[in-house]
This record gives structure tokens, sequence and C-alpha cells, in this order.
């Protein structure tokens, strides 16, 4: 039987949009790209000082275009030795159109250049850390668009030496706190079970519940 209700995502990023199609799963939602539902290209300004504030941006300016239940992810990853870094600009640490290898080998070089003795002789091979997931879900037709908004976090250390193919972003620089795995090494059951995003989706699912069914009790009133 077909989803009675569409989610838009409010990403370009293939991978965080399949992994979060995923973790909906079960969902009564046909979870949409946005150019599932919009011809033009639209392009958000990610100017926000905190994962919040990016991804409740994000999902206002989409959910406004779309006029559709949107939600937005922002993310990254935190260094604690660089001060949280590369934290909001994870996706542009490299620069504004950066890959994902432009942005692992910045990192490598960020740390480089902090953790070299006088001779250039690395003093540690891993560095405490977390991934960050803030979703923001906003209803355009409920409270002007308040955002509902839930975080995510999985610690963590940053490894010198990448492994594992899974993954996109820092995925194969990041260490697991619990496992001996990357997180790029991780099948994707287990990644579902413990990463930032989808600590961040467990939260979110009955946030999302909810809203469905206030919808669907609103739909009764109007039609009964």
């Amino acid at each position: 039987m077909a989803n009675s209700h569409a989610l838009v995502v409010a990403t370009r990023n293939r991978g965080k949009l399949e992994e979060l199609r995923s973790l909906l799963r079960g969902l009564d939602v046909e979870v949409l790209s946005v150019a599932d539902v919009v011809r033009r290209d639209l392009v958000v300004v990610e100017d926000g000082d905190t994962f919040e504030a990016n991804a409740v941006k994000k999902a206002r300016e989409i959910a406004d275009a779309t006029m559709m239940l949107t939600v937005a992810d922002d993310s990254g990853l935190e260094v604690d030795v660089l001060g949280g870094a590369p934290g909001v600009r994870s996706a542009r640490f490299a620069g504004e159109r950066a890959t994902d290898a432009d942005n692992n080998a910045a990192l490598l070089a960020a740390l480089d250049a902090l953790d070299a003795d006088p001779l250039g002789t690395r003093t540690t091979d891993s560095y405490p850390a977390r991934f960050r997931c803030v979703l923001a879900l906003v209803d355009p037709f409920v409270k002007d668009g308040e955002p509902f908004v839930v975080e995510g976090v999985c610690d963590g250390r940053v490894t010198r030496t990448p492994r594992g193919s899974g993954g996109f972003g820092y995925d194969p620089l990041f260490l697991v706190d619990g496992t001996d795995k990357t997180m790029a090494e991780l099948s994707e059951g287990e990644k579902n079970r413990i990463s930032h995003r989808a600590r961040a989706v467990e939260r979110m699912r009955l946030v999302i519940e909810k809203v469905l069914a206030e919808r669907d009790a609103l739909t009764r009133r109007v039609t009964d």
C-alpha cells in the first residue's frame, strides 16, 4: 500500500539522503529529495554558526519552497584538539567545492601542523572527536513552520590512517568508541544502529509519528 504522506529531505548530499531513507523506513512516509518535487535548483546558503542554525534554515527554506513536510540534516565532525573544527564547516573544510578526499587531507594536515614536535615527529596517532548530527523538521502548515529539533552524537577518535570503503565524508578516519572499526568499516546495519545520524533519527521518528498522527486526525475532522 502506498504511503499516505510525503517527507522532503533538504539535502543535496546523496549519501545523507540514502542514509535517511534507510533510517526512516517503516514510517508512513514517502521520503523524497528536493529534486523529486521542484524543477529548479534550490540552494540554501549554510551560514549559521551552529548545526542547529543551519538545519533549521534549510528545513524552513525548503518547506517554504515546496509547502511540504521537510526534514533537514546538518552534521559534522568535531575534533577536540582543533577546538571543535571542522564543525559546521565539515563539508567545506578544504574549500567550498571540496571533495571528501580534499577534506580528509585538510583534516590530517591540520592535525600534523598542531601535533608535530620541533623535529617533525608525530606525538600521537589518534585524537578524541565526535560526529554530531542535528535534524530539524518543519511542517509549513503548523505553528507558522515552527521547527522541531533533535540531536545525535557518536563519540570516537580520529585516526591518521583511513580504513574502510563504506560511508562518506570523514568516515574512513573516524574510529567508533566501543568498536575496533572506523565508521567506514561498519556494515550498514551497524552504522544505522550507532551513528550520530541514527541516534538523531531515533528521536526524530517519534516527532514525525506525532506530526503524522495530528495530520491524520485533522483530515478526519475535515472529512467527517
